[in-house]
């Protein structure tokens, strides 16, 4: 154990961090940020954090304030003698530029982990990486959780997973995998979509592999940014015989004007969780569940030098 557990959170989603809190039983931080009229930041702890086991949660959507939030949080703590510090990013920004798939253009997945590490954090959570491999970015201890459990308890609750005639459908091959666990875990099918992106944020949908006729078909992705690839995807199962279409994913980043094409897809429900602060999402369609257990349950395991393996069962 190292020191008082003291847990603490930036600006970009202060609802989820109190809900960990409260599951933890214990209060949130007592932290300042403020701007300056020229959009600088300015952060300050306002009680001692010396010797203590500190997390400090901020997703790292946009904007890009966000990130800089986070870095000047984790100097201040190491400046001011925490006794170890964890970044807690329920969502990683700029996870989809893990590679150097072009000339001429940057690695920003590894930039923005050595920024993280370099500013102080001594460890690092995160959920559902876009890619895994970011984990190798940096030599501190990395502990990548998933939303499985929060999903598989609401389907199961809802009475999606009951469904004899639903099958599980990755929208592209980068999200088999995970499609693959869900359909194990649950029993179903698996069918998958062959996806050809023809730029940023955009993408063509090609073919279906597998059987979707007269089936219901719930969509599993990491994220949903514009929501082209998923609404393209819904129409073309409709159009391939589903008799009905759900869609989950982790990060709801719905950028530009995602939310309203959800709204008039055919899609009947998106289940997203709260990793990004969406509370005035503003539309019936979606459906957030909270990932704070899932979080209140690792943070505690770390700060009692517990294994955190077992979340993964």
């Amino acid at each position: 154990m190292h020191g008082q557990l003291k847990v603490f959170c930036g600006s970009a989603n202060r609802p989820l961090a109190e809900k960990i809190c409260k599951k933890l039983d214990i209060s949130l931080g007592q932290l300042s940020i403020k701007k300056f009229s020229d959009g600088e930041i300015w952060c300050r702890f306002e009680e001692n954090i010396r010797g203590k086991d500190v997390f400090i949660i901020q997703p790292t959507n946009s904007p890009a304030d966000h990130y800089m939030e986070l870095l000047l949080i984790l100097d201040a703590a190491r400046r001011a003698s925490a006794g170890r510090i964890t970044a807690v990013l329920p969502y990683y920004g700029y996870a989809r530029q893990d590679r150097k798939d072009q000339p001429r253009v940057p690695i920003s997945a590894r930039l923005f982990m050595d920024l993280i590490v370099k500013a102080g954090a001594q460890r690092v959570i995160a959920m559902d990486l876009h890619s895994t491999q970011i984990q190798g970015y940096v030599d501190v201890p990395f502990d990548h959780l998933y939303s499985k459990p929060a999903f598989i308890e609401y389907f199961n609750r809802s009475g999606l997973a009951a469904k004899d005639n639903l099958v599980i459908v990755a929208p592209d091959v980068g999200s088999v995998p995970m499609a693959r666990s869900y359909a194990s875990y649950l029993g179903k099918a698996l069918a998958i979509i062959d996806k050809r992106r023809t730029g940023h944020n955009q993408s063509q949908v090609m073919n279906l592999i597998g059987d979707i006729d007269r089936k219901t078909a719930l969509l599993l992705d990491d994220m949903a940014d514009t929501a082209g690839t998923l609404v393209a995807a819904a129409e073309r199962l409709i159009e391939l015989g589903a008799s009905e279409v759900f869609a989950s994913f982790t990060h709801a980043v719905l950028s530009g004007s995602a939310i309203e094409k959800i709204r008039n897809s055919s899609i009947q429900q998106v289940t997203v969780t709260d990793t990004i602060d969406r509370h005035n999402v503003g539309c019936e369609k979606i459906h957030i569940i909270s990932v704070s257990d899932i979080f209140a349950e690792a943070i505690k395991r770390i700060h009692y030098d517990e294994s955190v393996s077992v979340l993964f069962r």
